[in-house]
């Protein structure tokens, strides 16, 4: 019996100390970047032109992945080309800091007033243009695109759905 509760003890130090180890934290890498945010780190220090032109490529092999999938008719390449030309990414568009700062605060509130309804106006837009381009649609193409616009609307919501998953009932 002692034999046994003396290695059970010594195989929780053990254990604990490994524990220990593994959570210090690790030195980076000699000539590693210091101090960096989290944006910086994950773009790799790519300047925002460069990252708008990366995310207008990817946009566009997404586009032609979809296409391919709808299987888009010659009678149809018309609304198509409407539909993507509205569908193209805008570039951000942030607020001058600057100029933020100079404002007062019912200044402020109005400026994000006018943001907030510029980028209602350019969501309303797209809806519009997504309702043209679905009415435009076979049978089997509507039921192509209901899936893929799932897929998109889940994109980064977990598999409940919900930015919190099943703990808000999403």
């Amino acid at each position: 019996m002692k034999f046994a509760t003396k290695h059970l003890i010594l195989a929780g130090m053990l254990a604990t100390i490994g524990f220990t180890a593994s959570a210090q934290p690790q030195n980076p890498p000699a000539g590693a970047p210091q101090g960096q945010s989290m944006g910086e780190r994950f773009h790799f220090g790519r300047d925002p032109a460069q990252m708008q032109k990366h995310r207008e490529e990817r946009m566009a092999e997404r586009m032609d992945t979809f296409k391919r999938a709808l299987q888009v008719t010659p009678a149809q390449e018309g609304a198509w080309n409407a539909w993507s030309a509205v569908m193209r990414p805008t570039p951000h568009q942030r607020p001058d800091q600057a100029e933020m700062l100079r404002m007062t605060t019912p200044e402020r509130i109005d400026r994000m007033r006018a943001m907030r309804n510029a980028h209602i106006a350019e969501q309303d837009r797209k809806a519009d243009a997504t309702k043209t381009f679905y009415a435009s649609l076979s049978v089997e193409q509507k039921r192509v695109f209901d899936t893929a616009s799932m897929k998109f609307m889940g994109r980064g919501m977990g598999e409940h759905g919900g930015r919190h998953g099943s703990r808000h009932g999403g």
